[in-house]
């Protein structure tokens, strides 16, 4: 019996998790976006605990809790320590949480006296969630910055393309002419809308967390609201005076949006795969040497962005959902609710900050087929027209009789016997009706409505600061 490389490899990895025998996420890999992937990663994380410590240090120092001199050699020792990771990590698995850890290393690069002052009067929650406030804050921006970019290359394409007319559809069936611009000017219209509340969000959560162990703060003493001020301000947050150790709902509502910004790029996502289909193809992805290929099939090009997209947005979307999970918190602690955060924000952030990268990088190489679109316009006969029709004869027959007029034509038109606005006019007099103007065929373009309109104002709502 041979022995797979599988079971080989499995059969030499034991023990605690290392780099090499993590789980590996392929979506995150073929998608992901490496400054979140920096901002999550395992140094950037206990960077941010040491941070908030080194202020706490200074703070203390400044408002007399501990000597100038004591916060100064802390806060130094902070911002030179050589982490032991896997020392931090032992410690981690061992109590359940690494700031203890973290704690003893920062102690022991110190002489007795400044030793004794790290960490002072905090408690584990205050250094987590705080230097997760500062890495969410870092995470924001970029993901700000990707949701700039893919609205700029959006409201570029509804502006070129507000006159491309091309069937307009509902429920998967072509219903009456629209653009291509008037089609993505929701889009652009929804992303103003969800730069709007990122921006609310990620204020959200810019708020310092030092409450000690029960969130009364006692340990800290008569100065404890001045040195959550002074580490507040040193770390570029906001202070506040009411505990949120066990009130998680400015997560969830950073969560929730990150994860509604990955949906809103699904929907342009799916619009490419539908369009882009054989027998539609008035949109396509950018080309290039085996981009999309099947390992079988020569002739295929496969809608991979689009198809990465959809993926990262099917998973945040159902992951955002256990932070409500996270916000049961029971008491003044949680009980481990906490931890399912933990695992959500940091994947949520990366799969919303890949699916927005993913879907700039999409829009800018879209191919456009003007002339398809026009063609698919004559599809069916023709019938996309023939609310046009009916809307042209309703003022004379009303409304109902003239859609049964029109309908009854598309019968004949579906038949073979007649174009539409041939089975029109004879069904028009058939009804009994002098409606002689009936016989001029109506052109797509000119029951465009107010679709050039809304591209222009959905361009001027993205533009508008």
């Amino acid at each position: 019996m041979t022995t797979s490389s599988l079971h080989k490899l499995l059969t030499t990895t034991a023990g605690a998790p290392t780099a090499s025998t993590q789980i590996f996420d392929l979506l995150l890999h073929n998608y992901g976006d490496a400054q979140m992937g920096a901002v999550f990663s395992q140094e950037s994380m206990v960077a941010s605990w040491l941070d908030t410590e080194a202020a706490l240090a200074t703070a203390q120092g400044d408002l007399g809790v501990i000597t100038e001199a004591e916060a100064t050699a802390v806060a130094s020792a902070c911002r030179t320590l050589e982490v032991d990771y896997e020392a931090l990590w032992t410690s981690a698995r061992n109590v359940g949480y690494p700031i203890l850890g973290l704690v003893r290393q920062i102690a022991a690069s110190l002489p007795v006296g400044p030793d004794g002052r790290v960490h002072y009067g905090a408690t584990t929650q205050d250094i987590m969630d705080t230097g997760l406030v500062l890495q969410l804050s870092q995470a924001a921006m970029i993901i700000a910055a990707h949701l700039e970019d893919l609205g700029e290359v959006v409201a570029s394409l509804v502006a070129e393309h507000a006159g491309t007319v091309m069937p307009g559809r509902t429920h998967g069936q072509q219903a009456v002419p629209t653009t291509f611009g008037a089609q993505l000017a929701p889009l652009l219209a929804e992303l103003t809308r969800q730069r709007a509340r990122w921006a609310e969000a990620a204020e959200g959560v810019r708020v310092i967390s030092l409450f000690g162990a029960g969130g009364t703060n006692a340990a800290q003493g008569p100065s404890s609201q001045a040195v959550r001020a002074a580490v507040a301000e040193a770390l570029g947050l906001r202070t506040t005076d009411v505990s949120w150790h066990p009130a998680r709902d400015g997560l969830a509502a950073y969560g929730q949006c990150a994860a509604g910004l990955a949906a809103t790029c699904a929907r342009m996502a799916r619009n490419v795969i539908d369009l882009s289909r054989t027998e539609i193809g008035e949109i396509g992805e950018a080309t290039g040497q085996h981009r999309g290929a099947s390992s079988t099939m020569p002739q295929k090009a496969n809608p991979i962005l689009a198809e990465g997209i959809i993926g990262l947005s099917g998973v945040a979307g159902p992951l955002s959902t256990g932070l409500f999970r996270a916000m049961e918190v029971p008491q003044e602690r949680a009980a481990g609710e906490w931890q399912i955060e933990w695992f959500v924000l940091p994947h949520l952030m990366g799969l919303s900050a890949a699916a927005l990268k993913a879907t700039t990088e999409l829009v800018e190489g879209l191919r456009v087929d003007a002339d398809r679109m026009r063609a698919n316009l004559d599809h069916d006969g023709g019938l996309i027209m023939a609310e046009a029709y009916m809307i042209s004869l309703a003022p004379v027959l009303g409304r109902e009789t003239a859609h049964d007029v029109v309908y009854s034509a598309v019968g004949q038109v579906r038949a073979g016997r007649a174009t539409l606005t041939e089975a029109v006019t004879a069904a028009v007099a058939a009804a009994g009706a002098d409606l002689a103007t009936t016989a001029t065929r109506i052109d797509p373009a000119d029951y465009l409505g107010e679709a050039t309109a809304m591209c222009a104002a959905a361009v001027e709502a993205w533009t508008r600061r």
